[in-house]
């Protein structure tokens, strides 16, 4: 039997998408909002839902594990990187278009976008969105949510390649949504394209509300500093930042990375951090607020690739 090398596996890629759409080796701290990690094997930008069907199956016989990003704002990269294929949705997957009052949005969609095109539409329901960085597919995964607004309110179905290499329709049901969590954290399809369900609403209204939470984002969050958003979960009866900040940890560093002086909620890279400064920082936080106050605080960041 013929071994399938590496080389072959990019050539099968390469021959089925444009090839300017795969890298190799690429430094994955290109393409985080944290600006950290190392590099992928094989990194892809797919443009339709069946191009990652066709990218899906070539993994699967060439055996490479398969990893998906969004917009890369919810990860933290290990420095040694991500073996395999990364399929990260971009701009190439980020179309918008709407029938009636739901919306059809690709993977690769921003979410500040999705929520402009519903305001000018005359939608709502999607407003509290716009201060989310990433795009909706990442969102949908980790059922993301801002100003008492999250996914599993709105999502209606999702349309997703899964183990079989074939696409799948999910209804509401079938998305089991929950606090930061749907179904494809378990069940190993990846999130291709999502339908919104909105109401008509009255365009003065819809603005008021992004231009409320708008501002809200840009006082009281790190936005002009790398990072990969809210660092840890929200524990039950408290705020994360909070309980950060009251344990005197604003503008703790290691390394690089540091605890935001702005918000005790985000990790930011200050210059030159790695994932193991933020991981150590990380534990730090955990540690100090559990000792002080007896609560403990888990990641909302996934933590991908290898140390």
């Amino acid at each position: 039997m013929m071994i399938k090398t590496s080389e072959d596996f990019a050539a099968e890629i390469k021959n089925a998408i444009p090839p300017e759409r795969l890298l190799i080796d690429e430094p994955m701290s290109k393409h985080t909002t944290f600006r950290i990690g190392g590099p992928a094997d094989f990194l892809l930008f797919p443009a339709s839902p069946e191009e990652v069907a066709t990218v899906f199956k070539l993994a699967k016989q060439f055996a490479v594990p398969v990893t998906v990003l969004g917009n890369g704002s919810n990860v933290l990269v290990l420095d040694r990187g991500i073996r395999g294929l990364v399929i990260k949705f971009g701009s190439d997957m980020g179309y918008i278009r709407h029938g009636g009052s739901t919306v059809f949005a690709g993977a690769g969609a921003l979410l500040a976008d999705v929520s402009k095109y519903a305001a000018q539409a005359k939608l709502t329901g999607f407003e509290f969105a716009i201060g989310i960085p990433g795009s909706i597919g990442g969102a949908v995964f980790m059922n993301a949510g801002a100003y008492e607004g999250d996914m599993s309110q709105v999502v209606q179905a999702v349309t997703a390649v899964c183990s079989n290499g074939e696409l799948k329709r999910f209804t509401q049901d079938e998305l089991k949504f929950a606090y930061r969590h749907s179904a494809f954290q378990d069940n190993g399809c990846f999130i291709c394209e999502v339908e919104v369900a909105l109401a008509d609403g009255e365009d003065n209204s819809i603005r008021g509300r992004i231009d409320d939470y708008t501002t809200k984002r840009q006082s009281k969050q790190p936005i002009e500093m790398p990072s990969a958003g809210s660092t840890f979960k929200r524990p039950q009866g408290h705020f994360a930042g909070t309980l950060i900040e009251q344990a005197g940890l604003k503008g703790t560093r290691v390394g690089g990375a540091q605890v935001s002086t702005k918000h005790a909620g985000f990790i930011i890279n200050a210059g030159g951090a790695t994932a193991k400064d933020v991981l150590q920082l990380i534990s730090k936080v955990q540690d100090s607020v559990y000792r002080q106050f007896g609560v403990s605080l888990h990641p909302e960041v996934r933590v991908l690739g290898e140390e």
